[in-house]
């Protein structure tokens, strides 16, 4: 909401890629409180957000999806971005809502980004369809070993300085800003998703099944994203068997954008989008190869989700997107419960919240409790872990 930072936007070498009748701004920002963003600037600015949604969405052939992306630790991105959530499910309610939301690491220079964080997720695990969550710290350790590898990392392992991940601006000129690195890493991940909406390929997915086939249980609907390749980005050309690594890569913990190793948890399904010229064949041979070493639910050993995109990202031959719904996300949620119960107990900054109109003290009980009753289904999940049994040897069928 701040004019300044929206301004800068439009400034810079982006500001074509932007409507500008479509944007959305006040003075200043939400002051880090959730409830001015949800509470204050959600109902200042309810009908503008919804013409502006609707003028967006009149202008689509065919709406497959909204894209919501926005940060968890601050006051407009938890607060504004949760009601702008929940006015997507009034107004478009049989579009599919997929939230791409930045989790604050434990050294978040806002302090209330705790609260903020938990009020978030009760409106995301209530009104979302899938929420991708990505890790701020997680983004910081990718990028700082994707510069160490950059800058003078052994033979064979070096990326080019332009690179689309770790450059300023994709491959424009001009300085490097902080936060550049990390938003290229989350513009690739938004490009991924959307490649089968953009371009041809022989196993296209739409965004809908998404949802469809990674949610078993409504509320477990968090998916964990990697990307790969990140560190070998200066290779043009990338034989089979580095096609066969891209694949052992994507469930590798250095490649998740959370942090989390999803081969020690539970799998409840998993996507695996594709791009650039990789056969079908490759897909089908790659999980039975890594089928044995990932743990899936016994009710769902056949839970893969498969897209191929023919068209690979600039300048690269291939590139692969996993999205897991895996057990592997409850420490992160239950790390961010711990943040949230040290302010609580001592009621510390709660009354900058209650100051607010509309805002209650019981918005905050509810929505750890929430996030509690969440925490509790993956654990159960978790639980079944140790009573798994191998696969049966099954019969080959001639196809």
């Amino acid at each position: 909401m701040e004019e300044g930072v929206v301004n800068e936007i439009l400034q810079g070498p982006l500001r074509d890629v932007f409507d500008s009748a479509q944007l959305l701004t006040d003075v200043s920002g939400s002051g880090n409180n959730w409830a001015v963003g949800h509470l204050t600037y959600g109902s200042a600015y309810r009908d503008q957000i919804v013409d502006k949604l609707r003028k967006a969405a009149e202008h689509c052939d065919c709406l497959q999806c909204f894209f919501l992306i926005h940060s968890m630790g601050g006051g407009t991105g938890s607060g504004l971005g949760t009601r702008v959530l929940g006015l997507l499910e009034e107004e478009f309610p049989e579009v599919c809502r997929i939230v791409t939301s930045i989790y604050p690491s434990a050294e978040d220079d806002v302090i209330t980004s705790p609260y903020n964080s938990v009020l978030a997720m009760r409106e995301l695990t209530e009104h979302a369809d899938c929420v991708l969550p990505v890790e701020n710290q997680s983004m910081v350790d990718i990028v700082n070993k994707i510069k160490l590898m950059s800058h003078g990392a052994k033979l064979g392992s070096m990326i080019r300085r332009d690179s689309t991940v770790i450059s300023g601006q994709g491959g424009l000129s001009g300085p490097e800003k902080p936060f550049d690195a990390m938003n290229n890493i989350m513009a690739n991940l938004l490009l991924n998703i959307t490649s089968s909406a953009r371009f041809e390929g022989s196993l296209n997915m739409d965004l809908n099944e998404i949802a469809m086939n990674l949610v078993p249980f409504p509320r477990l609907h968090y998916l964990v994203p990697s990307l790969t390749p990140l560190y070998t980005l200066a290779d043009v050309s990338v034989p089979t068997r580095r096609l066969d690594q891209m694949f052992s890569d994507a469930f590798s913990k250095d490649h998740q954008l959370i942090r989390a190793d999803p081969k020690h948890s539970l799998y409840l399904a998993c996507a695996l989008m594709v791009r650039g010229n990789v056969q079908v064949s490759d897909l089908r041979r790659n999980i039975e190869r890594l089928r044995p070493s990932l743990p899936f639910v016994s009710w769902n050993q056949e839970g893969w989700k498969t897209g191929l995109c023919s068209v690979p990202p600039v300048g690269h031959t291939h590139s692969l997107l996993a999205l897991a719904n895996n057990t592997c996300v409850k420490p992160t949620f239950m790390e961010l419960r711990e943040r949230f119960t040290k302010l609580y107990r001592k009621k510390a900054h709660l009354h900058h919240y209650l100051h607010v109109e509309g805002m209650e003290q019981s918005f905050f009980s509810e929505a750890i409790t929430s996030l509690s009753s969440l925490i509790e289904e993956y654990h159960q999940l978790d639980s079944t872990k140790a009573r798994l049994i191998p696969d049966a040897p099954r019969l080959s069928i001639a196809r």
